[in-house]
């Protein structure tokens, strides 16, 4: 089987994180976010992943070929020189997509993350027949998203409703499908948009089927919906996998802590930690609700909340940073300074403290 994993642009929501690197190559719970979905599509059978790009695929590609022989899996590129939209990039990679087994394919939007329940939808649309699967997820304010209407039974979709004023349901598209070779030759090399143009034509000749995804579901491409997405995906690893969370007096909650970093004494860490590999957290440190990535120091007494931490970066003795405080690669806080929501470019020292929510460039 194939996949096709929606990379696209800039990533700016996660600036100044995607400064360094692009998006999908950004740390979530200790690796890259698009890892944990490859090695889930690996894991159902999928051997070749096509990532559609159109921003630095160098930087990809260069970065997933170690990822290519330790899992296996084959990874290719297909970069638009314009934005296509969400279904204009499956016509650019047609000819990679499509081979002589008829098999469906994958189409995955890379901020999204979850259980990723692949078997289960192969299953589903094995069995209902139609020419294309998606999986939708339950919310509690459908105002803000496009609702996907459907025959609860079945699962047929009858219509989508964007941004609905009054309630139609609840359940959105959660932006991973499953496609029939078929479905190709309703899209034309041009930018569109899938959810508004491609499958509204097949949920009409009831063709299109929607299957609610089990488990939790989150969209991290932006730094809100990252800290929660982290709480989400730590709770998951508690129920599925417990032995990869950290235990300890120090501990509280659910806390991921890479084998190679040192913590001090005295710390108090959790809940919804992940702490990347090679950090040094000094002691008497109080760290929450926060991701610290790779090769970060935390000095003596400095407490973190709801922040996120980017590679190489240095918080100061004493200092507090929280309230959704980004601070991109490689960026010093220096020792008492206190971080109200900073978003801190990439190379800074930061030597007064940030009282309100700002960007510092």
């Amino acid at each position: 089987m194939k996949a096709l994993i929606l990379v696209g642009g800039f990533g700016t929501r996660l600036r100044p994180l995607t400064l360094s690197v692009p998006k999908p190559l950004v740390d979530f719970a200790n690796k890259p976010m698009i890892l944990h979905q490859i090695e889930a599509l690996k894991a159902v059978g999928v051997t070749e992943v096509v990532l559609a790009i159109n921003y630095q695929p160098e930087v990809m590609l260069n970065f997933l070929k170690e990822f290519e022989t330790k899992l296996g899996i084959k990874i290719t590129c297909s970069q638009e020189t314009e934005p296509l939209g969400t279904a204009g990039p499956l016509a650019l990679a047609r000819d990679k997509l499509i081979d002589d087994s008829g098999e469906p394919f994958f189409v995955l939007n890379s901020d999204v993350i979850s259980e990723y329940p692949f078997k289960e939808i192969i299953e589903f649309h094995k069995s209902h027949g139609g020419e294309a699967s998606i999986m939708v997820t339950k919310v509690d304010e459908p105002s803000k998203y496009g609702v996907v209407v459907m025959e609860e039974s079945t699962g047929q979709v009858e219509k989508f409703v964007e941004k609905p004023k009054i309630f139609v349901g609840n359940k959105i598209n959660a932006g991973i499908y499953l496609l029939d070779p078929s479905v190709l030759d309703r899209i034309q090399l041009r930018p569109t948009s899938i959810e508004k143009e491609v499958f509204p034509k097949i949920a009409a000749e009831k063709k299109l089927y929607a299957m609610v995804l089990p488990g939790f579901w989150m969209d991290i491409g932006q730094p809100r919906d990252y800290i929660t997405g982290l709480r989400l995906y730590l709770d998951s690893l508690r129920k599925k996998s417990s032995s990869k969370l950290a235990v300890g007096a120090h501990i509280v909650g659910n806390v991921l802590v890479d084998e190679t970093s040192k913590i001090g004494e005295g710390c108090l860490i959790g809940p919804d930690v992940a702490i990347g590999p090679g950090c040094v957290v000094e002691s008497g440190v109080r760290l929450s609700r926060c991701t610290i990535m790779r090769g970060v120091r935390v000095k003596k007494h400095a407490c973190i909340s709801s922040s996120i931490i980017g590679w190489h970066s240095t918080v100061g003795q004493w200092a507090r940073v929280e309230n959704m405080t980004i601070l991109g690669e490689d960026v010093h806080v220096c020792d008492e300074i206190y971080s109200n929501g900073g978003v801190v470019l990439p190379h800074k020292e930061i030597k007064s403290s940030i009282l309100k929510p700002e960007i510092v460039m």
